[in-house]
């Protein structure tokens, strides 16, 4: 019979992938929903795109995978039970918002996943102030800088092309905005899929089968793969909230909300920095429309994406926490 202790491991590693699969039918609307609402793409066209080149940038860098492998907690608190406790909490929300068709962060979730297991295992003392607050207002920030980006570039789009017939303007920007759509995908694979390499690699680490923080080229990998499958398997009900329900877009409206999220999500990634994509396109939405004109955005709707933003972080944390509580007792701590 295996020893405790692995049979844990292989949990978390499972648990871990299935995370990622999870997180990419989550935020399939992050790369997609603005070329599916605008036309540029048909659904299944685009969710095989996102998937391919969202494998791609998973293999890229391990720069954010260091971040939530090292920078969250101390290391020598780290269990088997912590993780896995923590990408439970982490799937728990991820499920919850999807079935209500919320685009919520898959970032907040591991992150307050991780914070509720390990102050369950250890306490608050046990926590990276110093690394929780840099992540945190990097969290906070990309919203805030992915809103600004899309109203700036939107509305020197709108100056450049003041002259342009709208038709023919949509029309070029359409296959424009297949290209964009495709750096957003890419930037979505370097940014999400490293969460759960840190995740494994942390759990390695732990086991002892690793001496030091360095994500190994299998589960580079096996992280890519399952983000990829998941993106493939599509998650229309964020889509429509996203794509459709929010904002109405055009593919020029498009191609500026992905080419501005893109970009600050690349500048973050290279830095090793764990934005949330979900935050940083709908907020480059909200900019775009904003643009227009205030009654352009659907605020109901911006108002359910933002409490579901706020909670993130708390409730995924209780659940990381319980299941740490329920859960150790059977399998250790």
């Amino acid at each position: 019979m295996p020893e405790p202790t692995l049979v844990l491991l292989v949990a978390v590693i499972v648990a871990a992938l299935a995370f990622d699969y999870i997180n990419g039918f989550h935020d399939t609307a992050n790369a997609i929903a603005t070329c599916v609402s605008t036309r540029a793409l048909s659904v299944r066209s685009a969710i095989i795109m996102a998937a391919g080149l969202n494998f791609v940038g998973a293999m890229v860098s391990t720069k954010v995978a260091a971040t939530i492998g090292k920078g969250i907690v101390d290391a020598s608190e780290i269990t088997q039970m912590v993780v896995l406790a923590g990408v439970i909490g982490a799937i728990f929300w991820n499920l919850v918002t999807w079935y209500y068709g919320l685009p919520s962060s898959s970032s907040h979730a591991i992150i307050g996943g991780l914070v509720g297991s390990v102050v369950a295992h250890a306490g608050t003392a046990a926590l990276h102030w110093a690394g929780l607050k840099k992540i945190i207002m990097v969290l906070l920030l990309s919203p805030v800088i992915g809103a600004l980006f899309g109203f700036i570039f939107m509305v020197g789009m709108m100056w450049a092309f003041r002259n342009k017939a709208p038709y023919a303007l949509n029309k070029n920007f359409r296959k424009l905005q297949i290209v964009s759509a495709a750096v957003m995908a890419f930037s979505h694979g370097t940014a999400d899929a490293q969460k759960s390499m840190g995740v494994i690699t942390m759990a390695l680490v732990s086991y002892g089968t690793l001496a030091t923080f360095e994500v190994p080229t299998w589960v580079k990998v096996s992280c890519a793969v399952a983000m990829a499958l998941g993106t493939a398997a599509g998650g229309w009900r964020i889509i429509k909230t996203v794509g459709h329900d929010f904002v109405k877009l055009q593919p020029v409206h498009g191609f500026c909300v992905e080419t501005a999220s893109a970009g600050v999500i690349l500048g973050a990634s290279a830095m090793g920095l764990p934005t949330s994509t979900t935050h940083v396109i709908t907020s480059s939405i909200l900019g775009v429309g904003l643009s227009k004109r205030m009654s352009a955005v659907n605020w109901t709707v911006a108002y359910r994406i933002v409490c579901a933003w706020i909670i993130t972080i708390p409730a995924s944390a209780s659940v990381g926490f319980v299941s740490y509580i329920v859960l150790s007792p059977f399998l250790g701590r």
